[in-house]
């Protein structure tokens, strides 16, 4: 039986968070978030679509820890491509450090075959910003447990160019049009795709969502960004060179996700931002 939570905004109900799923092995089961909502009942997440079945709402996913598929569906091999293979990790929750309406954190194990890999601290918070705009604001933290070194990869790092995904990742709906996707200063799936940017806007039919980086590492990954084969927006951990974790040490990343309703255009989304890094 799945196990969940509601996450609320301003005492309003803005998503569910699915702590403990029930789902396939070769889904790579873990945490997230579906569905979520603009405060005026938009709905803008996806799960498990005909398209990438592994595709969850919003949450952590990762393609490559040391060899184990956090990420779900088939595995990239270099020499080979996609590859099916028997090596899906599974993301655990352990417990709970806060749990309140408005957020929560967490503690979870990144668990594959016999041992835990990583260890998980994950703040989820939700924050009001306007009558038709709220902000998610998620921050995982990850610890190599395992007593040796470990490094985390990505399709592109084991040989398929331009698929650096691995990371935090929003799936949106797919609609009949393509989602407009835009930077300050960019527009269009291949001027933003792949590069870094202060913030990476996608708007829907009736939705805008924009994502920024909440601190410097965050800010240094590029965007892996879909809107022609479907809807979604990540922040790539391994965009083309593996990136090592030493024993004991820890990797932090923290995204703020602008929730509006209505199509924004460039500059009441990046007042937007601004208001919620300053929130």
């Amino acid at each position: 039986m799945n196990e969940s939570l509601l996450l609320r905004c301003a005492g309003r109900p803005v998503g569910r968070y699915l702590f403990r799923p029930e789902l396939e092995a070769r889904l790579s089961p873990r945490p997230y978030l579906h569905p979520l909502t603009t405060l005026g009942g938009v709905r803008v997440t996806e799960e498990m679509p005909g398209d990438h079945l592994h595709h969850l709402g919003a949450g952590v996913a990762v393609p490559d820890v040391a060899g184990r598929n956090f990420w779900g569906g088939r595995t990239y091999v270099r020499g080979q491509g996609s590859t099916e293979l028997d090596n899906h990790g599974v993301q655990r929750h352990t417990g709970w450090k806060l749990r309140d309406p408005d957020g929560f954190v967490e503690e979870l194990a990144w668990t594959a075959g016999p041992g835990e890999l990583l260890r998980e601290h994950r703040t989820v918070s939700a924050t009001e910003l306007s009558p038709g705009a709220w902000a998610l604001d998620f921050t995982f933290s990850l610890t190599n447990t395992t007593g040796e070194d470990l490094s985390i990869g990505s399709p592109a790092t084991n040989g398929r160019p331009g698929a650096g995904y691995g990371g935090f990742f929003w799936r949106a709906p797919k609609e009949a049009g393509r989602p407009a996707v835009f930077t300050a200063d960019a527009d269009g799936e291949d001027a933003v795709h792949g590069h870094t940017a202060p913030w990476v806007a996608l708007a829907g039919d009736g939705w805008t969502l924009v994502f920024a980086g909440a601190n410097e590492e965050t800010r240094r990954d590029p965007w892996f960004v879909r809107t022609e084969e479907y809807p979604g927006v990540g922040s790539s951990l391994a965009w083309d060179e593996r990136v090592p974790v030493a024993a004991g040490r820890t990797l932090v990343r923290r995204i703020l996700t602008v929730v509006a309703d209505g199509r924004l255009e460039r500059d009441a989304a990046a007042a937007l931002v601004r208001k919620a890094v300053s929130a």
